[in-house]
């Protein structure tokens, strides 16, 4: 059902779900709430004290003021009136927040309450307008929005939505049964209007069910039996192979070595290999992986190696270049200009060049390869299933390895990845330092922008990463680009560049470049910086809005830093004062593993976080922000392989399954 059909939705508010990826009202409905508020639970300021944390209300008396305070900090404050009573609000580093704020309007504000002889101080609290048919009860959805959009509207559009929309249960019925499972159009509406904080949970966990069961299910269509007989027979012995490690210059850790030896006994085996490599940041995939091509290139065939990012891409093919001087290697990219292609592929189709390292430019259809033997994808999360499908059919069943330094539970791996042989490399190099860890308060954050300038001037580089690109609409994010300005005035005589994913590949090459060059002493970047990138000069990587991000994602950004023999330092800056945030964050203060955190992020996040959407984007963007179970997961499973049991039920599901993959696949190539 088209947009314009529901109610409330008029040509301009259908522009602006638009902007959110919302062309529908089947995608309407699976907006989620990105939080919910639990109005049985407001607090009046007169039962508040010192130090709680509460969720009140009170209309905003005076218009938001700006000033930079002694710390030369940028700061907002209001006063709110409840009942007779007023009290201050105020936010650090969060200017943006005046455009969200009118006088005489109520709101509610969520934040820890400070009372002294000053009055009483809200500090940094989230907040939102209570329109005038929201009465102060039952639990609120509270809604992503862009545009002109409000929660007022978004949550009639959806009501209206849900009444207009046929929601079908794709679990048979018979397994419905079997396990008392809820009516799925019941538990849409309980999502987005709960009862009760037991009956979201419980929806929640409903609607991941379905979701996760139609994944699987299409999962299973599209790996099939993939394990087929080996065509390719490589020469490459055993001592060859311990002979190229030894030009990397460093001995391999105990987990490489394994890694090797599993990965040197497939390709000698009589099966093709399909094996996911996983490993922690620095723990040596890469040289790994090298293993793997130099096999294929010493018995005479070609191999190919994909990176997500034109800038990961370019830094694997300088490796690639130095390690096999003997062999052509090319590399392929789509910023390289039309002759350049033309020669790198002609040398491709006829065999003379020998490792292709690229983007996704090398899985184009006119890219030809002599005899592609092996293809190792880099940042396997970041390519679909149906990416890497394209790269193997340009060879004859060649040799498949996939690495991830984003470590997964090995339980979800098993799941996601069945297909796939599963290596880990838990150990790290020695030479490797710990980098220590610790969450910066407002109140310290000139005191980190010292450290910054210090760590500039004894010669070393560091990160801000930011989470958002743009302005952010909701007025609870700083944008990359205000941060920059922000660092660039407060940072006088630090040389400071600006990186993000809108930027055109040639041009964030270049900026990465000239950070490696030492041209630029601090890079601000959005999360673009997360994977791969290796700049040893840089000992300190500050997160901003630390809160934003699962476990996972922070660890892969500390790996940034650490990267040479210097003491380096990662700062998770945040303005937050739920104590649940921040005993999460405090879990990476304490751990430096990246599969314990990637477990620690699966248990306390649940599955909708941590397979949920990145601004990279992500295949499972269809759960939002709602937080279920794992076990969800491993129900999903068991569900799945007693349906594909059932008779006639494959034909049935097929297309579904299918149609759902295509809608949450990975997209992103950038």
């Amino acid at each position: 059902m088209e947009l314009k059909e529901i109610k409330g939705v008029s040509d301009k508010r259908e522009s602006d779900f638009n902007k959110m990826g919302i062309f529908s009202a089947e995608d309407l409905i699976r907006h989620f709430p990105r939080n919910y508020l639990d109005l049985t639970d407001v607090t009046p300021l007169e039962n508040c004290y010192n130090n709680d944390v509460v969720l009140t209300y009170g209309r905003l008396m005076t218009a938001p003021r700006t000033f930079v305070s002694a710390r030369r900090i940028k700061c907002v404050t209001a006063v709110v009136e409840q009942n007779g009573r007023r009290f201050s609000v105020i936010w650090f580093n969060q200017p943006y927040v005046v455009k969200q704020l009118k006088p005489g309007e109520d709101y509610l504000f969520y934040g820890r309450i400070k009372i002294d002889f000053g009055g009483i101080t809200m500090s940094s609290p989230s907040f939102e307008r209570v329109d005038n048919n929201v009465r102060l009860k039952g639990i609120v959805p509270v809604y992503s929005l862009k545009g002109n959009l409000t929660q007022k509207v978004v949550r009639d559009c959806i009501a209206n939505a849900l009444i207009k929309t046929e929601i079908k249960d794709n679990i048979p019925a018979a397994l419905r049964k079997k396990y008392s499972l809820s009516d799925l159009g019941a538990a849409y509406r309980e999502a987005h209007s709960p009862s009760s904080m037991q009956a979201k949970k419980t929806a929640s966990e409903r609607i991941a069910t379905e979701e996760y069961f139609l994944l699987i299910s299409a999962f299973k269509f599209i790996k099939g039996d993939r394990r087929q007989i080996r065509i390719n027979q490589y020469a490459t012995k055993a001592e060859d192979l311990r002979a190229f490690t030894e030009r990397f210059g460093f001995e391999f850790t105990e987990g490489q070595k394994k890694a090797v030896n599993e990965i040197y006994s497939d390709m000698t085996g009589n099966s093709s290999m399909n094996r996911l490599l996983q490993g922690d940041v620095g723990s040596g995939k890469t040289a790994v992986a090298l293993c793997a091509l130099y096999i294929a290139v010493k018995s005479g065939y070609q191999g190919a190696m994909l990176a997500p990012t034109e800038i990961l891409a370019e830094q694997n093919y300088n490796i690639v270049k130095r390690l096999f001087p003997e062999y052509e290697v090319v590399f392929l990219s789509g910023s390289l200009k039309t002759a350049e292609k033309r020669e790198i592929k002609a040398k491709l189709k006829s065999g003379e060049a020998k490792i292709a390292v690229g983007t996704h430019a090398v899985l184009s259809g006119d890219v030809e390869f002599y005899n592609l033997s092996v293809c190792v994808c880099d940042e396997q999360h970041r390519f679909g299933v149906q990416q890497r499908s394209a790269l193997v059919a340009k060879g004859m069943i060649p040799d498949v390895l996939v690495m991830s330094a984003t470590p997964i539970p090995r339980t979800i791996s098993l799941i996601f990845y069945g297909d796939l042989d599963i290596t880990e490399i838990k150990d790290k190099p020695k030479s490797r330092q710990k980098v220590q860890t610790n969450i910066v308060p407002e109140i310290k954050y000139d005191n980190m922008l010292g450290f910054i300038r210090d760590t500039v001037k004894s010669g070393r580089q560091a990160f801000c990463v930011c989470p958002k690109i743009e302005e952010d609409e909701e007025g609870t994010l700083m944008s990359v680009t205000e941060l920059y300005e922000e660092l660039t005035s407060r940072l006088t005589g630090v040389r400071t560049a600006l990186l993000h994913g809108k930027m055109k590949d040639a041009e964030k090459a270049a900026v990465m470049q000239d950070f490696k060059d030492k041209k630029f002493d601090l890079l601000v970047s959005t999360t673009v910086v997360e994977v791969g990138i290796d700049v040893p000069n840089a000992t300190v990587m500050v997160i901003y809005n630390a809160e934003r991000f699962g476990l996972s994602q922070l660890h892969q950004l500390r790996g940034r830093v650490g990267r040479g023999g210097d003491k380096s330092y990662c700062f998770l800056y945040t303005g937050t004062t739920d104590e649940k945030a921040i005993e999460r964050l405090k879990i990476m203060c304490e751990n430096s593993d990246g599969f314990a955190i990637a477990e620690k992020d699966f248990e306390t996040r649940g599955g909708g976080d941590f397979m949920g959407t990145r601004q990279s984007g992500r295949f499972m963007n269809d759960l939002g922000s709602l937080v279920y179970s794992p076990s969800v997961i491993f129900f999903a499973k068991r569900l799945c392989d007693e349906a594909f049991g059932l008779p006639d039920y494959i034909s049935s599901i097929k297309s579904v399954a299918m149609e759902k993959y295509e809608k949450l696949k990975d997209v992103a190539l950038n």
